[in-house]
C-alpha cells in the first residue's frame, strides 16, 4: 500500500483538550516526512475549544513550516437539524472543513435522523471530510451515508485515534468493516487520520492501515496517499 504522505485532522493546543503547538505539530510532521498537515481545531460546542475569532488571523500562519505545507481546517460539530456549529464568515477563512459528531454537544436521535443531519452537513461546500463517522452511541445509515459521500465528495474517515479506544467508541471496528465493504462498492473515497492531540501521534496511523490492509481496501480510494490527488480532492468543489 502507498505510502501516506498527509494528515489533516489533527489538533493544536488552541483545541483545549490538545498539547502541543503549530510548530511542534509541524515539526513531528516534517520527522515522519509528510508533505501535508492539516490543522483543524475544535469548533464551538467543544468544551474549552479556541474562540471562533482565532480563524479570522490564520492568514498570520506560515504557509510552510519544518518543509511541511500548513492547511488550515476546521472539526466543525453536527448539531440537530443538520446545523454546523460554526458561522460562515468563520467558515469562509478555511482551507476545508471536517463535520463530524460529538457527544459532548449531541443527542442521539436515532440512526435515521443521525444520518440526515451528518449529510445536511455534508452539503456546505467546505466540507471535505467527516470525521470518525463509527461509534454507535450515535449509529449511522452506513448505505445512505457512503451514498450521500460519493454524491457531495466528501472523504469518509478511517480514524486511527478511534481504533486506539475501541472501548469507548461502540462497534468501531464493525462499522468500519461495514463502511469500508460500502466504500469499495460505491466507489466512495476514504481519507485516513491520526487525529493528533499530541505531537507524539501526528502520522501515526498502523491501526487504521492495518484494517485496510485486513479488508483488501483498493488504495485509489484513499486521498491522502498522494499530494496531486489530495490538492485535487480538496478542490474538487
Amino acid at each position: 500500500m502507498k505510502e501516506l504522505i498527509a494528515d489533516i485532522h489533527t489538533h493544536t493546543l488552541a483545541s483545549g483538550h490538545a498539547y502541543g503547538t503549530i510548530r511542534e505539530m509541524a515539526q513531528a510532521a516534517g520527522g515522519k516526512g509528510l508533505k501535508i498537515l492539516g490543522l483543524s481545531e475544535h469548533a464551538p460546542g467543544i468544551p474549552g475549544t479556541v474562540d471562533p475569532f482565532y480563524y479570522l488571523n490564520l492568514k498570520v500562519i506560515p504557509r510552510e513550516l519544518f518543509g511541511v505545507k500548513i492547511l488550515h481546517g476546521c472539526e466543525i460539530n453536527v448539531l440537530s437539524g443538520g446545523r454546523l456549529s460554526l458561522e460562515q464568515k468563520f467558515i469562509n477563512c478555511l482551507d476545508y472543513a471536517i463535520v463530524g459528531i460529538h457527544r459532548q454537544c449531541y443527542q442521539d436521535e436515532g440512526k435515521q435522523r443521525n444520518t440526515e443531519n451528518l449529510i445536511e452537513c455534508m452539503k456546505h461546500e467546505k466540507v471535505r471530510l467527516v470525521s470518525h463517522p463509527d461509534d454507535d452511541h450515535t449509529p449511522l445509515d452506513y448505505e445512505l451515508l457512503v451514498k450521500a459521500a460519493k454524491e457531495y465528495q466528501v472523504a469518509l474517515e478511517v480514524n486511527n485515534s478511534s481504533l486506539l479506544k475501541p472501548h469507548r467508541r461502540l462497534n468501531c471496528v464493525e462499522n468500519y468493516h461495514t463502511m469500508l465493504k460500502l466504500c469499495q462498492k460505491y466507489g466512495t473515497n476514504i481519507i485516513v487520520s491520526s487525529d493528533a492531540h499530541d505531537p507524539a501521534w501526528v502520522g501515526e496511523w498502523d491501526k487504521a492501515l492495518q484494517l485496510l490492509e485486513e479488508v483488501g481496501f483498493n488504495e485509489e480510494l484513499i486521498v491522502n496517499n498522494s499530494e496531486e490527488k489530495l490538492k485535487a480532492f480538496l478542490g474538487c468543489r
